[in-house]
């Protein structure tokens, strides 16, 4: 009888497959065009990649282990494999923003500023109006978000929103077998 992979062995191949295309679309991006990645549209075509591949594979595991598949196993797949998909992104962000093009960052964190005085501006707020203390800490704080530091931070962060999106994503791929119900 052929042995079932658990969660963990599950997710490895699904999370380094997820990792890689991540970091193949910041790559792109990056060649084309370093604002890309401050925009809405990478992110949003970023988490379409991500949703739909990390669906699509645990799908293909659920019929590995008979077309059924509990909460709890659904939900340890899906966080292991965005978890290490966040490791070989973060990885390839770190190369990226340090070793290969290290005036990135900062860059990326001109471009993310202004557009944070423009969402101010939408909302009404006018950014004129604020001290230029307060303009200095957001400037900072976004450049921040570039650094070693920062970066693992957000990471860390992250692993509340891998959570969360790994108890949808269970939620829809979880299958009980109805044929043991008495």
């Amino acid at each position: 009888m052929e042995e079932k992979q658990t969660p963990l062995q599950a997710a490895i191949k699904p999370g380094l497959t997820m990792g890689l295309a991540a970091l193949a679309v910041t790559y792109v991006a990056y060649f084309i065009d370093s604002s890309l990645l401050a925009s809405m549209w990478m992110l949003l075509i970023a988490l379409v990649i991500f949703f739909g591949l990390l669906i699509y594979f645990g799908k293909e595991y659920r019929t590995e282990l008979g077309g059924f598949m509990s909460f709890g196993v659904a939900f340890n797949f899906c966080f292991i494999a965005m978890l290490i998909s966040g490791v070989v992104s973060l990885i390839g962000q770190i190369l990226l923003f340090h070793v290969i093009d290290p005036s990135l960052a900062g860059v990326l964190a001109d471009i993310t500023f202004n557009k944070s005085l423009e969402m101010m501006a939408s909302f009404g707020q006018n950014p004129d109006t604020l001290p230029p203390d307060a303009l200095n800490e957001i400037r900072k704080s976004t450049a921040d978000s570039f650094t070693i530091g920062g970066q693992l931070k957000s990471f860390g962060f992250g692993l509340i929103i891998y959570a969360i999106i790994a108890l949808i994503l269970a939620a829809i791929l979880k299958k009980r077998d109805k044929s043991l119900d008495y």
